[in-house]
């Protein structure tokens, strides 16, 4: 049991960690709002994949070492749900961090990669579509259009929302342990309510109206359109 418990807070120190931050303030660059955007886009694409694939780390590292001590698998999920969790509300930055997309993929392929991998199809959809918009982009150099990016997309947030809406039913439908179906569904569960919650302070303050807020952060990840 001891071990359960500490794998739980270890697992939370996990997801917490500020690597994104670190990397933004190595290369002197803004630590305020999405950090994934500024290294990205500050210090280049290269640095912005570096910085996702840690956090994707985040969620196969908890898994694994779970797995080498031993753990049961409804403990192996909770601690993977839980270094989500501390990557969204890290007590290094006063429990306002990220979204929880990467460190929730990281758990996910290291649970069942097969399964991950099939639900992920929205999201790739997406991507592809984010793609095409950057190659129509005629007027900027080819580094210049990958750093900047081509602006907002619908289609990927709402193809990230898809595949972990998915990704219970999915594992249910193939009788996967119903360990790995309820933490799916718990995982996307805490992914929306992190959409529906980060920065809502500042949208009550505008005044905007919070009904048409809360549908843009379900299915857009933004509170504007």
């Amino acid at each position: 049991m001891f071990t359960g418990i500490a794998m739980v807070v270890v697992s939370y120190f996990i997801g917490a960690f500020p690597q994104l931050y670190l990397l933004c303030k190595l290369h002197k660059l803004d630590t305020n709002g999405d950090l994934h955007m500024n290294l990205w886009q500050g210090a280049g694409p290269l640095w912005g994949i570096v910085g996702v694939l840690a956090d994707v780390f985040k969620g196969i590292v908890t898994v694994l070492i779970c797995y080498a001590v031993g753990l049961d698998l409804w403990l192996v999920v909770t601690c993977g749900l839980v270094a989500v969790a501390g990557q969204m509300w890290p007590v290094f930055s006063r429990f306002d961090g990220e979204k929880g997309n990467t460190v929730g993929l990281g758990m996910a392929v290291t649970l069942t990669y097969s399964i991950t991998l099939i639900a992920l199809i929205p999201a790739f959809i997406g991507i592809l579509s984010k793609l095409v918009r950057l190659l129509r982009i005629k007027e900027q150099s080819t580094r210049t259009r990958f750093t900047k990016g081509a602006g907002t997309s619908d289609a990927l947030p709402i193809g990230v929302a898809l595949s972990f809406l998915i990704l219970p039913f999915i594992a249910y439908l193939l009788n996967k342990p119903t360990e790995i179906t309820a933490g799916f569904a718990v995982l996307f569960l805490i992914i929306m309510i992190r959409r529906l919650t980060q920065g809502l302070s500042e949208d009550i303050k505008a005044k905007r109206k919070i009904g048409r807020v809360l549908l843009n952060r379900l299915l857009l990840d933004r509170s504007v359109k």
